[in-house]
């Protein structure tokens, strides 16, 4: 006769911790947000800033939700959640407000592209401020899957 034991969905952890945070789908989503948040931020940066209450709204959100995913990224690794419910919970409403608040920063980033385009030293930053546009309009795409699969999880 077979040995009735645990099963193996409720052997595994819910939440990772260690490398497989590098494995785990929604999880793994941190790390790409971190790399082309900071793209957002070191473009705009590099530009010559015209407006700048547009861009210092993208460089306020970019610059904080990439150290706040940074210190989330870090809890997930040295296993700070301890297995808690809640930390799906935070990680879901974390993730999707951050995606509705880089969607306004990239839309004013666009903005900020488009009226970049004439000007002093205009191609050069026409060029950055549309990378920054491509980086910001990604990194909320990540945010949005990041959520969603938090959610759905």
């Amino acid at each position: 006769m077979a040995s009735v034991g645990p099963s193996a969905a409720s052997t595994q952890p819910a939440l990772p911790s260690g490398a497989a945070v590098f494995k785990t789908i929604p999880y793994a989503f941190i790390l790409p947000e971190i790399v082309c948040g900071t793209w957002v931020w070191i473009l705009v940066a590099a530009t010559s800033v015209s407006l700048p209450l547009l861009q210092g709204w993208v460089m306020y959100v970019s610059l904080t939700s990439c150290l706040i995913s940074l210190l989330l990224l870090l809890s997930y690794l040295l296993g700070f959640h301890r297995n808690s419910e809640n930390w799906k919970v935070l990680d879901s409403l974390y993730h999707g407000t951050t995606a509705i608040l880089y969607m306004s920063a990239a839309v004013l980033q666009a903005n900020a592209t488009i009226n970049s385009e004439f000007g002093i030293n205009a191609p050069l930053n026409y060029q950055l401020n549309s990378a920054a546009s491509f980086f910001a309009f990604l990194t909320t795409f990540l945010y949005i899957l990041h959520a969603f699969s938090i959610y759905y999880q």
